[in-house]
């Protein structure tokens, strides 16, 4: 069975190669970067070669798979180099509104700073185990394991505390007027 599905597999590349070679170099406008994320896509394609036998639409299935590997590689760029404008000229206006805009307007950037300036200031005001357990799991990123290492409590106790944590939050920003508006604003 493995051959029938090595050769099935054989059979897809030889009928759609020149078709994904084409679409990623449309995508890139770059020989070198189409060949890369054509490569890319084979990949995709051979650890999921269980599923080629069980696709109807092999050509949209495979174009799925190309565009999706473009887009994961576009944004791990733009994550790369989110400090610099490092676009590629190249591209395809029609390609790029494929790729979800993250960046937020100014005055949404100004709420945002407004609200976190609220939350803040009311998670300054929990008990210190609270404000703890949230600046550590939030801010801090720590795992569940690792903010009971350093609590010296255990996992359940951590999660109890996050959860107690985030109620008690919640009540604190709900009963100040001024917060609640700066938040729903």
């Amino acid at each position: 069975m493995e051959t029938l599905q090595t050769t099935t597999l054989n059979e897809v590349y030889e009928e759609y190669n020149r078709y994904i070679y084409h679409l990623c170099l449309k995508l890139t406008r770059n020989k070198a970067e189409a060949e890369d994320l054509m490569q890319e896509v084979w990949v995709k394609v051979v650890r999921y070669e269980s599923y080629v036998a069980q696709v109807d639409h092999l050509k949209a299935w495979l174009t799925t798979i190309c565009m999706n590997t473009f887009r994961d590689r576009y944004r791990k760029n733009v994550r790369r180099s989110k400090y610099m404008m490092n676009q590629p000229d190249t591209l395809d206006v029609p390609v790029l509104d494929l790729v979800p805009n993250d960046d937020l307007s100014t005055e949404e950037l100004i709420e945002k700073e407004d609200v976190a300036k609220v939350v803040q200031a009311k998670i300054s005001q929990l008990d210190g185990i609270y404000k703890n357990t949230l600046l550590y799991f939030y801010v801090h990123q720590l795992s569940l394991i690792e903010i009971a290492d350093i609590m010296k409590v255990s996992i359940g106790t951590v999660k109890s505390r996050l959860f107690r944590a985030k109620a008690r939050l919640k009540e604190m920003v709900l009963s100040d007027e001024a917060a609640t508006s700066a938040i729903m604003a």
